[in-house]
C-alpha cells in the first residue's frame, strides 16, 4: 500500500492520532481531514491543525455546521451536559455524525483520489455510539463504493482494541509520548490528560493506567 494515497478522518483526539502514525507508516501520501460541526471546544480543530503541522501532513477542514442544527446534544451545545444514560444513548451522541462524516469523507477522497480511508472508532470502547460499530462502517464502505463506482477501502485499525490496548498500539509505533502529550480527547477543551473527570477523559487515562500496569507486570 506505500504507493497509494489514504485519507485520515482526523479530530486531533488520541484515537484518531494513533491512526495518524497508523497510516504513516503505511501509505506513501496520507491527507488529514477534519470536520468542523460546531463542537464543543473549536480548539480541537486547532490542535488537529498543529498536529498536521508538526507531522508535515496535509491538512483540510471541512464545514459541517449543519449537524449542531439537526439535534441537540452535549457536543454541539454547550448547555447540555455531558452525562451517560444507561436507558439511552450518551448526551454526546450525535445522531448522523459518522454517517454524514463518511459520505463527505468518501466524496472528498474521491476528489482527491484516495482509495484508502481511515478513522478511529472502537466497538469496544465505543460508548454505545451505533455509528461506532464494525456493521455500520461495513455498509458504508459498501454504500460508497456504489455510490461512487469506486473502490473504496476503509480502515478501521481499533475497532476490536479497548482503550489500553489503543495505548499499546501508539507504543509500538514509538509515538506514546507525542499522542499522550499533545491531543486533546477531552469534553472539557483540555489538552494532554485532560480534565480527569469527563467520560472521555476517564475512559483515555484509565485505559493508559491499565497499559503501564500490564508493562510493569512483563
Amino acid at each position: 500500500m506505500k504507493n497509494e494515497t489514504a485519507l485520515v478522518i482526523f479530530s486531533g483526539g488520541q484515537d484518531s492520532t494513533t491512526c495518524l502514525f497508523w497510516a504513516l507508516e503505511r501509505f506513501e501520501k496520507v491527507i488529514a481531514l477534519t470536520f468542523d460541526y460546531g463542537q464543543r471546544h473549536a480548539l480541537e480543530i486547532t490542535v488537529a491543525k498543529n498536529i498536521c503541522e508538526k507531522l508535515s501532513v496535509e491538512h483540510h477542514v471541512l464545514d459541517m455546521s449543519l449537524l449542531a442544527q439537526l439535534s441537540p446534544n452535549a457536543l454541539t451545545h454547550h448547555f447540555i451536559n455531558v452525562e451517560s444514560n444507561n436507558d439511552d444513548l450518551p448526551s454526546t451522541f450525535v445522531p448522523a455524525r459518522n454517517l454524514l462524516f463518511m459520505s463527505f469523507a468518501g466524496a472528498f477522497a474521491y476528489s482527491v483520489k484516495a482509495r484508502h480511508i481511515i478513522l478511529g472508532v472502537s466497538e469496544t470502547d465505543f460508548s454505545g455510539y451505533p455509528d461506532c460499530r464494525d456493521s455500520f462502517i461495513k455498509s458504508m464502505n459498501l454504500t460508497m463504493n456504489l455510490a461512487m463506482d469506486k473502490n473504496f477501502e476503509v480502515h478501521t485499525p481499533l475497532m476490536w482494541l479497548d482503550k489500553s490496548q489503543v495505548w499499546q498500539l501508539a507504543d509500538e509505533l514509538k509515538k506514546l509520548e507525542f499522542i499522550k502529550n499533545e491531543t486533546l480527547t477531552c469534553y472539557e477543551g483540555v489538552i494532554a490528560s485532560g480534565c480527569g473527570k469527563c467520560p472521555s477523559c476517564e475512559l483515555r487515562n484509565s485505559g493508559l493506567e491499565k497499559y503501564f500496569k500490564k508493562l510493569e507486570e512483563l
